[in-house]
């Protein structure tokens, strides 16, 4: 929420824990869905990263429950803004920072896309 903010957005956190979705944020009057992921674990041998992106009991994320993945690469303190419809169904995600044909590289740092 914090690198959000630090970027003009505008985060609130829903109350409780009953929400799809772990922050909001505001983009011309719509509260954009956020879920937030991070991971460490890096590939053997390679600088790549790996996290698995499902919900609460293992379920994937149904469409319409989120709109953006907020994925943060922790060793890289780095973040990439996913949006749901890009995922395609792929819940089981590589990360590749720099690399140029890395799948989700244009996502890196994508805080535009929330409207920041």
């Amino acid at each position: 929420m914090a690198k959000a903010a630090g970027h003009g957005l505008r985060v609130s956190k829903p109350y409780g824990d009953s929400a799809s979705y772990d922050v909001g944020v505001e983009r011309e009057g719509r509260i954009l869905r956020v879920q937030v992921k991070s991971t460490l674990y890096r590939r053997r041998g390679i600088e790549s990263y790996s996290l698995n992106v499902h919900g609460p009991r293992r379920q994937l994320y149904k469409k319409g429950a989120v709109d953006f993945f907020a994925v943060y690469l922790i060793p890289r303190d780095t973040w990439y803004i996913l949006p749901f419809a890009a995922m395609g169904g792929n819940f089981s995600l590589h990360f590749t920072p720099g690399a140029q044909r890395g799948k989700w590289e244009r996502y890196r740092e994508a805080w535009e896309l929330l409207g920041g």
